[in-house]
C-alpha cells in the first residue's frame, strides 16, 4: 500500500469515527426521551453513574408503563386537540408555501424582470431576521385586521415564516436545470406554463421533496407564532409541551412524552422522504 493509500485509509477511518461520535451524540438524547417516557417518574431520574455500563444497560431494560400517554391524551388537559392543530396547520401551510414558492423561485430564476436580483436578495434578508423582532408588528397587524387567535392569521403567519427559506431553496434547484432542456420544448411548442409544469417541475422532483420536508418541519416545530399569534384557539403541540411546567413542579414524564409525540412524526417522514432529501439537497449544492 503506498503512502496516499494509507493516507486516504486514515482519512476514511477518522471521518467514520467521527460520524459515529456525532450519530451517538445526536441520537442518544433522543433515544434517552423516548425511553424515559415509558418509565415512572422515579425510575427517570434513577440513572447509572459515569463508567456504569451495567447499569446503564439495566436502565434501559424495563417493564413499560403507558401512564404519562394516558394522562396527556386522557386527562383534563387532553393533548389531542393541539395534536390535531399541530398537523392541519403544518399541512395547510405547507400545502400553500410550496406552490407559491415554486411559481416565485421560478419567475425570479427564468423571469426578465428590472432589479429581480434586488428582490431576491430582498426575499433573503426577509428569512434572515429573528422570528422575535417581526411577532410585534405582525401581533399588531393581525389584530388590525382581525386576524389574531384565527386559524388563517396561524396560515399566514407560518407562511410568512417559510415562503423565503422555499424560494431561496427552489430557486438554486431552478437555476440547476439547463436553459437548453427548456428552450427545446418551447419550440416544440409548449407554452411557458406548460415547459414549467411538464419539464421544469419533474426535472426537480427530489428539491421539492426536500423543500417539503423542510418547511413541514419549521412548520411543525413552530413555537413563538403560535405562542405569541395563535392564543388557546390554536395552540399546538410544542407550545402545549412547555406548559406542563407548573407552580408544583414539572411533570417530566408526560412532558418527554409530549416531546417523543412531537419528534416521531417528523422522524417518519424524514425516513419516508429520505432519498429525495439527499437527492435535493446534493442537486443544490452541484449548481
Amino acid at each position: 500500500m503506498t503512502k496516499k493509500e494509507t493516507y486516504l485509509s486514515f482519512s476514511r477511518l477518522l471521518g467514520i469515527i467521527a460520524l459515529i461520535i456525532f450519530g451517538i451524540w445526536t441520537v442518544l438524547p433522543i433515544v434517552f426521551m423516548a425511553f424515559a417516557s415509558f418509565k415512572m417518574q422515579v425510575e427517570i431520574f434513577a440513572m447509572p453513574r459515569f463508567g456504569d455500563w451495567g447499569g446503564l444497560a439495566r436502565w434501559f431494560v424495563f417493564k413499560p408503563t403507558f401512564l404519562h400517554y394516558r394522562e396527556l391524551f386522557g386527562g383534563r388537559a387532553d393533548f389531542t386537540r393541539y395534536l390535531i392543530n399541530s398537523v392541519i396547520l403544518t399541512f395547510v401551510s405547507t400545502a400553500i408555501c410550496v406552490p407559491l414558492g415554486l411559481f416565485a423561485s421560478y419567475s425570479l430564476s427564468r423571469g426578465k424582470m428590472p432589479g429581480k436580483d434586488t428582490i431576491f436578495f430582498w426575499v433573503i434578508t426577509t428569512r434572515m431576521a429573528p422570528p422575535v423582532v417581526v411577532c410585534v408588528p405582525l401581533y399588531f397587524l393581525f389584530i388590525r385586521f382581525g386576524l389574531i387567535r384565527t386559524f388563517p392569521g396561524m396560515v399566514l403567519a407560518y407562511t410568512t415564516f417559510s415562503l423565503p427559506f422555499a424560494i431561496w431553496l427552489l430557486r438554486g434547484f431552478i437555476d440547476a436545470v439547463p436553459r437548453e432542456i427548456e428552450e427545446a420544448a418551447r419550440i416544440d411548442g409548449l407554452s411557458r406554463l406548460r415547459v414549467f409544469i411538464n419539464v421544469v417541475i419533474p426535472l426537480i422532483r427530489s428539491g421539492i421533496g426536500a423543500v417539503i420536508m423542510l418547511v413541514a418541519l419549521f412548520c411543525w416545530n413552530e413555537y413563538l407564532f403560535t405562542l405569541i399569534l395563535g392564543g388557546r384557539q390554536w395552540e399546538t403541540m410544542p407550545v402545549r409541551v412547555t406548559e406542563l411546567q407548573t407552580a408544583t413542579g414539572v411533570f417530566w414524564g408526560q412532558v418527554l412524552a409530549g416531546g417523543t409525540i412531537v419528534i416521531i412524526p417528523m422522524v417518519i417522514f424524514g425516513i419516508t422522504v429520505r432519498k429525495y432529501i439527499v437527492r435535493g439537497l446534493t442537486m443544490g449544492a452541484l449548481r
